[in-house]
């Protein structure tokens, strides 16, 4: 055969092998360090399976996924809070699948119905990131708790998420108000509000600003903050002693998807061990029992610092708790 011929033939058979992959669109808020690596063992275990990710803050892939609710563009969902899906769920835009392994995983990291509309991942934790060349260049003791962010020498100090666009911010708010009480928990956030510079649009930006001393303090989610640390940032992370709010991952079938074989494919390895113990590798909460190692700098038993959260009261309340909270706080956002 003559080399041009050749090399035509292969071509075509390239081309024809990448066409026979079936695309899953994937609506993620996980974070960008953690994509490719997902991608990459999903793929090496479904070779015939190509994600293609739509990725934004938790709070702007969910808007986009009640949008289009009428017209799915997404096969699946792969790291979105549970209380997003929860509301997706009460919509009926989720297509119910029990994945396989599913009975390994813990009994709080799965719909309870036996036929589940979605499997939790991991366990993402608030925390504060406190940069000490910036506190004592400012004067600033270091926080102990929630309450001491409202004492008057913070002020212009912190940042924190806006629970709108971010999912790390709704944890936050929704885990005042369960804490506090509904009347407390706004007195607290009204206080708060006097000590913050600016609302962010990500969760994991006030701790990127802390780290860059652009604010001595920043309310954050703590995987965000370890990973800094890990680089060399001059962080403290701080656990406040009312313990932490805190957010599960999870992923779903998007109903409707023309793309169910391949959607069910994610969802086993979603729950599989391979999967958790990638999601181990930024979280020291995993759905798998006995899978999870200690993760640097996370305390060492995460659960002491966690709060007990009532998820479905917050997917319940999470229109109200936002159109109050932008009531309130909105002025001070980023610019989108």
């Amino acid at each position: 055969m003559p080399k041009k011929t050749s090399l035509a033939v292969l071509l075509t058979l390239a081309a024809a092998g990448a066409q026979a992959k079936t695309e899953l669109t994937v609506y993620t808020a996980l974070e960008l360090d953690q994509l490719k690596a997902y991608q990459v063992a999903f793929e090496q275990k479904n070779p015939d399976i190509a994600i293609r990710w739509v990725r934004d803050s938790t709070g702007i892939i969910t808007a986009r996924l009640l949008a289009e609710k009428e017209n799915p563009q997404a096969d699946a969902v792969w790291g979105l809070a549970a209380t997003s899906l929860m509301l997706m769920d009460q919509q009926d835009m989720l297509a119910g699948y029990a994945p396989v392994g599913l009975d390994q995983l813990s009994a709080e990291f799965r719909d309870a119905r036996e036929t589940p509309h979605w499997v939790g991942m991991n366990a993402w934790l608030g925390v504060i990131c406190y940069n000490t060349i910036e506190a004592e260049k400012h004067g600033l003791s270091k926080p102990t708790s929630w309450q001491d962010l409202t004492k008057p020498e913070y002020q212009g100090h912190i940042v924190m998420p806006n629970p709108a666009s971010s999912g790390t911010g709704f944890l936050d708010v929704s885990a005042w108000l369960q804490q506090f009480g509904d009347e407390q928990g706004w007195a607290y956030m009204d206080g708060l509000h006097q000590n913050i510079a600016n609302y962010t649009h990500s969760g994991s930006k006030p701790c990127v600003q802390a780290a860059a001393g652009e604010a001595a303090i920043g309310i954050s989610m703590a995987y965000r903050g370890a990973k800094l640390k890990q680089q060399g940032a001059p962080l403290e992370l701080v656990f406040p002693t009312e313990g932490v709010g805190w957010e599960m991952e999870a992923a779903a079938i998007v109903k409707g998807t023309d793309q169910q074989e391949a959607a069910q494919k994610l969802m086993d390895f979603a729950v599989s061990r391979q999967a958790n113990e990638l999601y181990n590798q930024s979280f020291a909460v995993i759905g798998l029992p006995g899978v999870a190692r200690p993760v640097q700098y996370f305390p060492e038993e995460p659960a002491n610092v966690m709060i007990e959260n009532d998820f479905a009261w917050a997917a319940g309340q999470r229109d109200a708790i936002l159109a109050e909270w932008q009531r309130r706080y909105d002025g001070k956002s980023e610019a989108r």
